[in-house]
């Protein structure tokens, strides 16, 4: 799947959101302004935020596999692996609809040692599920 990165979420998606309520919390107005950000100029912290709210998930997850081919242990603000376990963490439902990239995503995963026990624990968790579905 080519993905036009000049554009945003909401122009990929062809939806545009209201914006939030004055109330909203910091995580919604920071995702809803991330929505409207060409995707090629996501950081790695912006899309671990969007991909752990499931937010544009069948443009992102490309994008972030990408970015784990290189580095694998890619960190936002939440520390090392801080992406890969964003991307792992998905339901299987999601990799069952996107099975090259979870067969890519194994790849990775399986070629990494010294992992810290949670991620650890994510990557057999993920491992797991892609294998059972």
């Amino acid at each position: 799947m080519s993905i036009d990165r000049s554009r945003s979420l909401e122009e990929l998606e062809r939806d545009r959101r209201q914006a939030p309520p004055p109330d909203a919390t910091r995580l919604i107005v920071t995702a809803h302004a991330l929505r409207s950000r060409p995707v090629g100029t996501l950081t790695v912290e912006d899309l671990r935020l969007l991909i752990r709210q499931d937010i544009g998930l069948p443009v992102l997850l490309p994008l972030a596999v990408e970015v784990l081919r290189d580095h694998p242990l890619a960190e936002g603000h939440m520390g090392e692996g801080d992406l890969l376990c964003a991307v792992l963490t998905r339901t299987s439902a999601v990799w069952s609809v996107h099975p090259e990239l979870a067969r890519q995503l194994t790849f990775i995963v399986g070629g990494l040692c010294d992992l810290s026990s949670d991620l650890r624990s994510e990557v057999e968790r993920f491992l797991g599920a892609v294998q059972s579905s």
